[in-house]
């Protein structure tokens, strides 16, 4: 009895400890994670796509970014074009662009750019809304 707990209680921290490690490579397969300098050198040429709620998007956004709210991304994803670089973000760091990366990498599309800080850490031209 207590040797089948043990090895359960084995598989189960393997599988805490394998778990972030896959979903690190999924992600890295996915799309590239950079900084606010790479982010800028493929913003020319480029489909900027914020992800954050048209709300926040008014507020303030990058130059030359249009929004795709991510809970309405699945709907949207047919207006993202294959054959151009994608850059996504958000509010800050990586979290709803990672999933969207992956909806992305799933439905075909690579050349996929994520903005490392997201917006609160941009160094580029910012619009400011209302």
């Amino acid at each position: 009895m207590w040797l089948y707990i043990n090895i359960v209680l084995i598989l189960i921290i393997i599988a805490i400890l394998v778990y972030p490690m896959i979903n690190k490579l999924r992600i890295k397969h996915a799309a590239k994670v950079v900084d606010n300098q790479v982010f800028a050198n493929h913003l020319v040429g480029g489909q900027l796509i914020d992800l954050r709620e048209a709300a926040e998007y008014r507020r303030s956004h990058i130059l030359g970014a249009r929004n795709l709210p991510f809970s309405q991304f699945d709907q949207s994803i047919s207006a993202i074009r294959k054959d151009k670089p994608i850059l996504i973000y958000e509010a800050a760091k990586p979290t709803i662009t990672i999933r969207a990366a992956l909806k992305l990498k799933k439905a075909g599309y690579t050349n996929i750019f994520i903005l490392k800080t997201g917006l609160k850490d941009w160094h580029g031209k910012v619009k400011k809304g209302a």
